[in-house]
């Protein structure tokens, strides 16, 4: 019961690794709050989750982001863990990548992500525990993911400066970077056929060093104990669950 009387927000909550890391801090006594983009899946993961409230809403969007921060706020008042996990995929090599799909990428991975955080620890107070989820993308060239990459990269960095500036105020600020995880997102990635996902999938499991594909429960152990006062001493830092697939490289 690490969470017990915590008020938890899950932006990206409602799917794969945001929901197996809604479910575990609330089984271990959270109060949940999670966002998604689809109603259904908000829905579903209410209704999985005792206790717990969803919100429809769309990081790329920061007025979204804040009247969501705004509901929590008049509901409990405060949020002492936030789990920032939105995000969207998209490969193309150079050549195909387009304004539009480079922007939207960038919207929801890199600046829907920095204004959430800006918004969400207007709430937040000394011993409060931020986790964000990065991807092993920051680290690594593989072909066709250079909008991607270069949003998580971002995203990585920006999180080192805000952790230190938050360090004063108490706030720990940590990066969760996974690997190739059994998640929906694998399979909306645009401008990818179910055919080249089926090629991408076991081009990872060859390259990982435990060969096989990471589970979203995995994940989100991690994220609890970046969350928790177990990692009270820990904030900056970037965690990989990937196999192995970066530091064994």
């Amino acid at each position: 019961m690490r969470f017990k009387d915590k008020v938890v927000l899950v932006l990206g909550g409602n799917s794969g690794m945001g929901l197996a890391a809604a479910q575990a801090f609330a089984a271990e006594g959270g109060k949940v709050h999670l966002t998604g983009r689809d109603r259904a899946t908000i829905d579903a993961a209410v209704a999985a989750i005792p206790g717990s409230t969803g919100y429809r809403s769309d990081i790329a969007d920061p007025a979204s982001t804040e009247d969501v921060v705004a509901k929590v706020e008049a509901a409990d008042g405060r949020i002492d863990v936030l789990y920032i996990n939105a995000g969207v995929g998209g490969f193309a090599p150079l050549r195909a990548i387009t304004e539009d799909a480079w922007d939207q990428v960038h919207s929801i991975n890199l600046r829907g992500c920095v204004f959430a955080l800006q918004k969400a620890v207007r709430i937040m107070a000394r011993g409060g525990s931020i986790v964000v989820t990065g991807s092993i993308g920051a680290h690594g060239a593989l072909e066709g993911n250079g909008a991607y990459a270069a949003a998580k990269a971002g995203l990585h960095m920006a999180m080192k400066v805000f952790a230190k500036e938050l360090v004063g105020e108490g706030i720990r600020l940590n990066v969760v970077s996974p690997g190739p995880i059994e998640t929906p997102l694998l399979y909306r990635n645009p401008g990818m056929t179910e055919e080249d996902v089926a090629r991408l999938r076991e081009m990872m499991i060859a390259n990982i060093p435990m060969h096989r594909m990471g589970q979203a429960e995995e994940v989100a152990k991690a994220v609890l104990f970046l969350a928790s006062d177990e990692a009270a001493f820990i904030t900056g830092a970037n965690l990989f669950v990937d196999g192995g697939l970066i530091e064994l490289r």
